[in-house]
C-alpha cells in the first residue's frame, strides 16, 4: 500500500468518518427546525431544548423499564401534542402583530431559559450517560466504525428520505408548501392554516424530541445539551437556505466535513469560527441561502 492510501486510510478517512457522523446527528437536529422556518417564518430559539426534552422524555421512560426500541416511536408521539400545544397557545397568541419577528424570537428564547432551568431543577445538574443500545464496531477497508454510530448513519439516512418524501410528495406536503409559499391563497383554497401551522409546529418538535433519543447515547444528556447543537444547527440552516430540506442536508454535510478536515490540518479551537465565517459570508452575498424556501429546495 502506497503511503497516500495509508494516510488516507488510517488519518484522512477516519477524520471524515467523524464528520459523517456529525453531520447526520446536525441534520437531524436541524430538519424540524428548517420546517419550522420554512413555513412558520419564526425564529424558534427554544428548538435545542425540544431536542434536550426528547432525550430527558426517553431517560425519564427508560428508568421504568422501557427498552430504547419503543422509546424511538413513543417520545416522538409525545412531543406531537407538546409542540401543538405551544404553538397554538404561546406564539399563535403574538404570532399577528406588527412585530412578530422580534415577539416570537423573545418569546420562544424566553421558554427555552424556563425549560432549560426545569430540566435542571428535576434532573439535576450532572450530565447523564444513557446505556448504548448497540455493543461493539464494525471494521471496513480498515477503518473501525462503533455498531451505533453506523446504526444513526443508517436510520439517520432513512428519517431524512422520510421526511422529504412526506414535505413534497404527499397531500399534507402539499398542503404545507401551499400555506408557506401563499397563506392567505391557501386559506381560500380551503387549506386549514392555522392547524397547518400548529402541525408543522408539532412535526418539527417531534423530529427535535426524535434527534434527542438517537444522539442522547453518544453525546450524554444534561439541561444545557441543547446549545451544544442549535447553533450549528442554525448555521446549517442558514446556509442550507432556510425551509429547504435538501439544504439542510447539503448545509449538514459539507460544514461537518469542513470542521472535521480543519480540525484535522489547522486546529480544532479554528473548526468553528470557519463554519459560523462562511455563514457570515453567505448572508451578505446569498442570504436566502444555497436553496431557498420550503418548496423551493
Amino acid at each position: 500500500m502506497s503511503e497516500a492510501a495509508q494516510y488516507f486510510q488510517f488519518v484522512l478517512a477516519p477524520q471524515m468518518l467523524i464528520g459523517l457522523v456529525l453531520g447526520v446527528a446536525v441534520i437531524l437536529v436541524a430538519l424540524g427546525l428548517t420546517i419550522i422556518f420554512g413555513l412558520l417564518d419564526v425564529i424558534n430559539m427554544s428548538h435545542g431544548e425540544f431536542y434536550a426534552l426528547g432525550a430527558f422524555v426517553a431517560l425519564a421512560l427508560s428508568t421504568i423499564g422501557l427498552p430504547f426500541w419503543l422509546l424511538l416511536l413513543l417520545v416522538p408521539l409525545i412531543m406531537l401534542p407538546v409542540g401543538y400545544i405551544v404553538e397554538r397557545g404561546l406564539i399563535q397568541r403574538v404570532f399577528h402583530s406588527g412585530d412578530r419577528h422580534v415577539r416570537t424570537l423573545l418569546l420562544t428564547f424566553g421558554l427555552g431559559l424556563v425549560m432549560e432551568d426545569a430540566f435542571r431543577l428535576v434532573f439535576g445538574p450532572n450530565p447523564h450517560r444513557p446505556e448504548t443500545p448497540i455493543a461493539g464496531g464494525v471494521e471496513a477497508l480498515g477503518i473501525f466504525l462503533p455498531s451505533y454510530r453506523l446504526f444513526l448513519i443508517i436510520v439517520g439516512t432513512a428519517i431524512i428520505a422520510a421526511v422529504a418524501f412526506v414535505v413534497y410528495r404527499t397531500r399534507l406536503g402539499a398542503m404545507v408548501r401551499a400555506a408557506a409559499f401563499d397563506r392567505d391563497m391557501a386559506a381560500s383554497l380551503g387549506v386549514p392554516v392555522q392547524h397547518v401551522y400548529a402541525g408543522a409546529f408539532a412535526f418539527g418538535v417531534a423530529l427535535a424530541g426524535l434527534a434527542g433519543v438517537l444522539l442522547a447515547p453518544i453525546y450524554s444528556v444534561f439541561p444545557t445539551m441543547g446549545r451544544d447543537f442549535i447553533l450549528m444547527a442554525f448555521t446549517v440552516v442558514i446556509v442550507g437556505g432556510m425551509g429547504s430540506i435538501t439544504g439542510v442536508v447539503v448545509a449538514g454535510l459539507l460544514l461537518t466535513q469542513i470542521q472535521a478536515i480543519v480540525s484535522l490540518y489547522i486546529s480544532p479551537v479554528w473548526s468553528d469560527p470557519i463554519v459560523f465565517g462562511i455563514m457570515v459570508v453567505m448572508l451578505m452575498v446569498r442570504p436566502q441561502g444555497l436553496f431557498g424556501r420550503l418548496g423551493h429546495g
